[in-house]
């Protein structure tokens, strides 16, 4: 039973962040597909293209924010606030949403990586602000 209301909060809580996803992919071209997901790697909400395994996505970004929490700990850096990975076909941005979740960005290579994490870190915070997580 307690699986089936978790997997309830979860489907009540991407429907609540899906629309703001949906909004951020529209403010720019550039920005091709966004996930928030929690910081163990649970997909909560997506808009991405089809081919992509949210899942893996959400393993794979809890391993990048946790190995960056500790490089920048170790190296006196402080608290981490976001990871940028820059490859020949665009970017992914990953940016903390308070201290229980994330957002994963995908931008083209063309995007202009300012206005991306301008646009990311205020849809964190409506996020967060919203306390829908």
């Amino acid at each position: 039973m307690m699986t089936e209301q978790k997997q309830n909060v979860q489907e009540d809580t991407g429907q609540k962040i899906r629309p703001i996803l949906k909004r951020l992919n529209n403010i720019s071209q550039d920005i091709e597909a966004s996930s928030v997901m929690s910081r163990d790697g649970i997909n909560l909400a997506s808009v991405m293209r089809n081919n992509v395994d949210q899942d893996r996505l959400g393993a794979m970004c809890a391993s990048l924010l946790s190995l960056g929490g500790k490089t920048a700990s170790e190296l006196e850096r402080g608290n981490l606030k976001q990871v940028l990975i820059e490859g020949d076909n665009g970017c992914v941005l990953i940016v903390q949403i308070g201290d229980r979740a994330v957002l994963a960005v995908v931008s083209k290579p063309t995007s202009r990586l300012g206005m991306v994490f301008n646009e990311a870190r205020k849809i964190a915070r409506e996020i967060e602000e919203a306390k829908v997580l």
